[in-house]
């Protein structure tokens, strides 16, 4: 449960912080980091869908070593900065529950 509020507060916490440092708007970032939970959608393709013992990172094809290092170059452009956040981000909360 702490891990799923995780997915919420963090990206709150970082659009709050954007819009303090850039003096922008909280809800552009806010709502695109959200969006990117739809990366999740690969969850459906596994048997059983949710088996909380399980490892996302490594085990489902969004969740693995290739796709992870492109959410990472995407922090990189200002176009697709916030998705990349989004996903590194949600990758970063998804390894967690693999310690």
């Amino acid at each position: 449960m702490i891990h799923m509020a995780l997915h919420v507060l963090l990206p709150i916490c970082i659009a709050l912080g954007y819009r303090r440092l850039a003096n922008r708007s909280f809800w552009k970032p806010f709502l695109i980091m959200m969006a990117t939970m739809v990366v999740d959608s690969d969850h459906l393709l596994a048997n059983p869908i949710y088996d909380p013992n399980r490892c996302s990172i490594g085990f489902h094809p969004l969740h693995t070593l290739f796709p992870i290092l492109i959410y990472g170059l995407l922090c990189f452009c200002s176009k697709t900065r916030w998705v990349g956040v989004g996903l590194v981000l949600h990758m970063g909360l998804d390894a967690l529950d693999c310690l």
